[in-house]
């Protein structure tokens, strides 16, 4: 069989040049290998996903000379899906609700850190710190029933005890040129959540559905993506989904050294694209000549 390669960008603002790096080594990678290319929309957030921003997708990454197979994914078109795998993991009691809101749970955290600190994930987010976990079921039931939002969580102590250790293939290298076999740190995320009321999942479950699904055998990503691969292992464990081999990249970056995000404006391709850039400059720009 041949391997299959992916990129997947979300439809919430313009690529810019870290993700011409990502897309360009993954077709490269593909070509190399004479694998398949493939291409999907995670668009799971409506209230920041757009239709004019996934257009330009298409657009930027035609102009980069990529191809890839028809058709294209789209995860708003497979929420079911997504649906069956969180039943799953609920039909193994390793999910429950938390009700607590975004202020609500910056005041708790506040309140543990004033006590004495509270741990933080690896992006720098502090971990739940809510008693959801030991609501009753009654009580749940009442809350949900009653249109309360709502966060699904995976209990995570129980996910891991349940799972064991893990661990992936990693062919390139992680922020602290992590290499070969790299032990899975899932815990190190805390009860992560795998969907809402308003949005019936997440990234974690999603991707880990899609790539699945696609047949997705080796996934090239950024190294911001490095330490989330444990939460992947785990639901991929649970699931009993394969495990696709991992190549983390650098990250492309700016004159302060910070990673290229849509959050902070980085100049898109789109610009770029207008201002008479070339393809082959762009490959020069971000070391792929």
């Amino acid at each position: 069989m041949p391997p299959v390669f992916r990129f997947a960008p979300s439809p919430n603002g313009y690529l810019h040049l870290g993700h011409a790096y990502s897309a360009l080594l993954n077709f490269q990678r593909a070509q190399e290998t004479g694998g398949r290319f493939l291409l999907r929309i995670e668009d799971i957030d409506p209230t920041r996903c757009r239709p004019d921003y996934e257009q330009a997708i298409y657009e930027d990454l035609a102009w980069l000379g990529i191809v890839w197979e028809q058709p294209v994914r789209r995860q708003s078109q497979h929420i079911a899906e997504y649906g069956a795998a969180l039943e799953r993991l609920q039909g193994m009691g390793l999910v429950y609700p938390s009700f607590e809101s975004r202020a609500e749970i910056a005041r708790l955290v506040a309140r543990r850190e004033a006590d004495g600190g509270w741990p933080r994930d690896p992006d720098g987010a502090p971990l739940y710190p809510g008693a959801a976990k030991a609501m009753s079921a009654t009580r749940r039931a009442e809350l949900m029933s009653s249109g309360v939002p709502y966060a699904l969580r995976l209990d995570m102590a129980a996910a891991v005890a349940r799972a064991g250790r893990l661990s992936w293939d990693e062919a390139g290298s992680g922020p602290e040129g992590e290499t070969g076999a790299v032990e899975a740190s899932p815990a190190a995320w805390g009860d992560v959540i795998l969907a809402r009321k308003e949005t019936p999942t997440s990234y974690h479950l999603s991707v880990v559905v899609d790539d699945a699904l696609q047949g997705v055998s080796e996934v090239v990503r950024g190294q911001d993506l490095f330490h989330a691969t444990g939460v992947h292992r785990l639901l991929q464990a649970l699931l009993g989904l394969p495990a696709p081999a991992y190549r983390h990249h650098r990250l492309i970056r700016d004159e302060h050294g910070h990673k290229l995000s849509k959050s902070t404006r980085a100049t898109g391709l789109r610009t770029l694209r207008a201002e008479g850039v070339s393809p082959a400059e762009i490959r020069h720009r971000i070391g792929l000549v």
